[in-house]
C-alpha cells in the first residue's frame, strides 16, 4: 500500500548564550573564516576588479565615395592617378586618368545593416603603359551604438606591387576594427568624426599617402582592410583598361571597453560569492508514542491529534491485524480509521 504525506510540522531548535562565552568566540571565528579567506583569494587572484570587458557588435558602415588611386606604370617612377578630390585632380595634370567606376553596397541578411561593398574600377591606359603596382585608398563612415556611441571616419588602404605588369587585380577582404585602448562604457565618442583626407586643401601635402597614413595610424580607433589573398592577373591586351575589383565585408567586431561602476561591483560580488561555500544541514524531529490511543477513542482537540509517524505505523500494521484477528477486531479497526479520517 502506497503512502503519501498528509500533514507535516517543522521543528525549530534555538541555542542561546550570553556575549562573553566560548560559543560567541567560536561563532566570530567561524564568520571570519567564512568571509575573509574567500575575499583574499578573489582579490589576490588578479580577477577581483573588472578593468576591461568586451562585447560583440556589427558596426554601421557606409562608403563615403571618396577614393584615391595611384598606379605605377613603369619602374622609373612614372604613374597615373585618379581621385574624387578636385584639387588633387587639377594638380595631377597629364597623369590624370578618369576611370569607369561601379559601386554597390548590399545588406545580405536583411537586418538593416550593410554587409558588403563591391567596387569595380576600369582604368584606361595607353598602349605603351603597363601597371606594376596599385595603391588604393577608400574612406568610410563607421558607427557603433550598443555601449558607447562611436561615430568616426575611417579608411581602407591597399597596396600591391609586382615585377610583372598586370591586367587585373582582385581583392576580397574584411574591414576590421583596431583599438589601442578600450572605449568608455557609455557616452558619445566622436573625436575621430573628421575627414581622413582634407579634400578642401589646395596643397599637395594634404593628399600625400605617407602623411595620410601617418596621421591616421596615430589614432586610437582605426580600420584596416584584411585581404590575405589578393589575385594579380597578368596579360593585358593592347588598348584594354586595367581592371580593379574589390569586395569588402563588414563583419561583427569584438569591442573592448572599460566597465562602469555597477558592472565592476557586480563582478566583484560574483567573485566573492563563488569563492564561499555554505554548509547545508537539514534535520527533522519525529515523536512517536507507541501507547497513544486511536483518534476516535479520546477527546477531540489538539491534545488528541496524532503525529504523521504514528498514523503511518498504525496503518502499516493494519493488514496484519485484519489477517490474524477476529471479525470484531477488524470491525473496530475499520471504525477507528473512519473516525480518524473524519477528524482530518
Amino acid at each position: 500500500m502506497a503512502f503519501y504525506e498528509v500533514y507535516s510540522h517543522p521543528a525549530v531548535i534555538r541555542y542561546r548564550t550570553s556575549v562573553c562565552t566560548k560559543a560567541t568566540l567560536f561563532l566570530v571565528i567561524v564568520l571570519c573564516l567564512t568571509y575573509i579567506p574567500p575575499l583574499l583569494v578573489a582579490f589576490r587572484s588578479q580577477g577581483f576588479w573588472l578593468k576591461q570587458s568586451s562585447y560583440e557588435e556589427q558596426p554601421v558602415v557606409r562608403f563615403q565615395y571618396q577614393t584615391l588611386m595611384v598606379a605605377a606604370t613603369s619602374t622609373q617612377g612614372d604613374y597615373v592617378a585618379w581621385s574624387t578630390f578636385p584639387h588633387l585632380n587639377n594638380m595631377l595634370g597629364p597623369s590624370l586618368r578618369i576611370p569607369a567606376v561601379s559601386v554597390r553596397e548590399e545588406d545580405l541578411n536583411q537586418d538593416g545593416k550593410l554587409d558588403l561593398l563591391t567596387l569595380q574600377l576600369q582604368l584606361p591606359l595607353r598602349n605603351t603603359e603597363e601597371v606594376y603596382s596599385v595603391q588604393l585608398l577608400l574612406t568610410f563612415s563607421y558607427q557603433l551604438f550598443r555601449m558607447s556611441t562611436v561615430v568616426m571616419q575611417s579608411l581602407a588602404f591597399v597596396q600591391l606591387a609586382s615585377p610583372v605588369p598586370g591586367a587585373r587585380l582582385f581583392l576580397s577582404g574584411e574591414l576590421r576594427l583596431q583599438q589601442r585602448t578600450p572605449l568608455p562604457h557609455r557616452g558619445l565618442y566622436s573625436i575621430y568624426n573628421v575627414s581622413v583626407v582634407d579634400g578642401s586643401s589646395p596643397f599637395a601635402s594634404a593628399y600625400d599617402l605617407e602623411n595620410i597614413v601617418r596621421s591616421y595610424q596615430a589614432r586610437n580607433l582605426t580600420t584596416v582592410l584584411s585581404c590575405p589573398m589578393p589575385v594579380w592577373t597578368v596579360g593585358r591586351a593592347a588598348g584594354s583598361p586595367f581592371e580593379l575589383n574589390v569586395e569588402i565585408r563588414y563583419p561583427v567586431e569584438v569591442i573592448a571597453y572599460r566597465p562602469g561602476f555597477w558592472e565592476t561591483i557586480k563582478f566583484a560580488w560574483i567573485q566573492t560569492r563563488s569563492s564561499r561555500r555554505f554548509p547545508s544541514q537539514r534535520g527533522s524531529l519525529t515523536c512517536c508514542d507507541p501507547a497513544a490511543k486511536p483518534p476516535g477513542s479520546g477527546p477531540a482537540g489538539p491534545a488528541a491529534a496524532e503525529s504523521t509517524a504514528e498514523v503511518l505505523i498504525r496503518l502499516s500494521d493494519r493488514p496484519a491485524v485484519r489477517a490474524s484477528g477476529s471479525a470484531e477486531q477488524a470491525e473496530e479497526a475499520m471504525s477507528a480509521d473512519r473516525n480518524w479520517f473524519r477528524q482530518l
